[in-house]
């Protein structure tokens, strides 16, 4: 294993033993601790990065964080609008008493993973994420994160309609990484303006959320709601 892989691995190392500590902890002091855990992973990933000179995953880092951001607009709606999730109360600060905060930056390891494991080609990265994001609901309603709530129809305790939208959201991360790859190097010619970059990049992790709330959107609807028959 080279020096860089063992490098980040050590960093999620930290983040699953981090999550694993969670299960002995009860509200508030547990919310508290996934927030804190959250944001150190969201600081040793990128200072990792640098340090074992990998600025292709600083890159990915850079894009997934304001993705994993934007993130809390569909996980509102899923709460706030259609009722299908639900984010028990461990403690520490919420989004309208509905989301909690450390979710705006929870994304960006299963998403980080999927991409950094299939060399960010969409397709491969849309498989990945469908499997990383499995076992993520798989467990959250033991780590007490968030679960299903409503009547969804469900697999395995989870709920079917986000596996769909969670293999899209692979797949559109990947393709926005593409295009933040290219752009990059045309910028080494045009010498464009940092402002003028961080914009592209908020700009992408915009469109990667909103597809994938569309996803999730039609998903539930196809899975949940559809009466599939034809009448005359």
């Amino acid at each position: 294993m080279s020096r860089d892989v063992r490098a980040v691995a050590a960093v999620f190392a930290g983040l699953f033993a981090g999550t694993a500590a969670t299960l002995l902890l009860d509200p508030p002091a547990k919310g508290w601790f996934v927030l804190a855990l959250v944001v150190a992973f969201n600081i040793a990933l990128p200072l990792t990065a640098r340090a074992v000179g990998r600025d292709d995953w600083f890159a990915m880092w850079a894009l997934l964080l304001p993705v994993s951001i934007f993130q809390i607009v569909p996980d509102w709606i899923l709460a706030g609008l259609i009722g299908t999730l639900r984010l028990p109360e461990i403690g520490g600060p919420r989004v309208d008493d509905a989301i909690h905060l450390a979710m705006g930056g929870m994304w960006v390891a299963p998403l980080f993973l999927a991409l950094a494991l299939t060399g960010a080609r969409p397709g491969r990265a849309a498989l990945a994420a469908l499997g990383i994001f499995f076992g993520s609901e798989l467990l959250a309603p033991t780590l007490e994160l968030w679960e299903p709530a409503g009547d969804p129809t469900e697999l395995a305790g989870i709920a079917l309609y986000v596996l769909p939208a969670e293999a899209a959201l692979g797949w559109a991360a990947a393709v926005a990484y593409g295009a933040t790859r290219q752009a990059e190097r045309r910028d080494g010619v045009a010498g464009t303006t940092p402002v003028r970059r961080w914009a592209r990049v908020v700009g992408l992790a915009a469109a990667v959320s909103t597809f994938y709330t569309g996803a999730l959107v039609v998903s539930h609807f196809l899975i949940d709601i559809a009466g599939w028959s034809i009448t005359t």
